[in-house]
């Protein structure tokens, strides 16, 4: 289903606020033409969170149309159930290939009552559909096997870190899952997901999101070949210089996770704007650090040959 970097690219906007769909054209261009393994639009890199539903119908249109079908196009959906619905109906209306579940607005729930949220959401359209474990959606070992036996759930994605509890959800998924023909993945969602994926790939998770992808496809291509090459030097050297101070960057204020990235796409030439209310923009001190970070990065791929 996938092969390589997911690419998770921002939403531009305006000066004025409003979503720059051309900016949006470009960076998702850009992006596709540097070889990921999917695009993940409009989700939390995308500020899922801060779009009225004709954005995100025009946003999710937009990377479909890009991308011409020449990687898998995944679209954010979740929030309040009836929103989350609503959500999953533009997005398969605007061509997506699948759905990335985000929690459930502010409640806590069971792991019966996020399965039976999942349930509701995937049965609004039939898409493909990736669950996301963070946040307010966590699952144990008993919600996971449930949610993964909905037929059109394809995937998990976890963002909680919590690597005992993975230990146990993946065996116990794949043990419900043997013998039925059903292609399931699981992904490491963490942000700076590069960081801890030696952990995750130790789990035999392969699949990773990458913020960097957006602004460094390079050093994100680079790191991801090193892994798969085992190369360990280069990844090393990689986490030092690059993936480990972006995030300690991005730890300093919450938010950092999305506003870093769009500072990121405009130093290296993009158009990404200002990112929206309650996220705030990094410090241009802070986008001088991460300059750096990026030279610094690049310093040791070129050293590395």
């Amino acid at each position: 289903m996938f092969e390589g970097v997911l690419f998770f690219p921002v939403t531009p906007f305006t000066a004025t606020g409003e979503v720059d769909y051309e900016g949006l054209r470009t960076h998702i261009g850009t992006g596709v033409d540097a070889g990921p393994g999917a695009v993940f639009v409009a989700c939390g890199t995308g500020e899922f969170h801060a779009l009225d539903t004709e954005e995100y119908a025009r946003v999710v249109r937009t990377a479909v149309e890009v991308t011409g079908g020449r990687v898998p196009v995944y679209a954010g959906a979740g929030g309040a159930l009836g929103l989350a619905r609503g959500f999953a109906r533009r997005a398969a209306e605007a061509g997506a290939d699948g759905l990335l579940l985000m929690p459930p607005y502010l409640v806590e729930a069971p792991g019966a009552g996020l399965v039976a949220y999942t349930r509701a959401v995937a049965e609004t359209t039939g898409l493909p559909l990736i669950v996301y474990n963070r946040g307010n959606a966590r699952f144990d070992e008993e919600s996971a096997v449930d949610v993964a036996r909905i037929a059109a759930v394809s995937g998990f994605k976890d963002g909680t870190g919590d690597l005992d509890l993975l230990a146990r959800i993946i065996p116990a998924v794949r043990a419900e899952l043997a013998g039925t023909g059903k292609e399931f993945h699981f992904f490491n969602g963490m942000p700076t997901a590069e960081a801890s994926q030696l952990a995750y790939q130790a789990l035999g998770v392969d699949l990773y999101s990458s913020a960097a992808f957006a602004f460094a496809p390079d050093l994100s291509l680079a790191f991801q070949r090193a892994l798969e090459e085992n190369d360990r030097p280069l990844v090393d050297a990689l986490l030092r210089t690059f993936f480990h101070p972006m995030v300690r960057l991005r730890k300093r204020v919450p938010g950092y996770a999305v506003s870093l990235v769009k500072a990121g796409v405009t130093l290296e030439g993009g158009a990404a704007g200002p990112v929206r209310p309650p996220l705030l923009p990094l410090t241009p001190e802070e986008c001088a650090e991460l300059a750096a970070i990026i030279a610094d990065g690049r310093s040791a791929l070129a050293a590395a040959g």
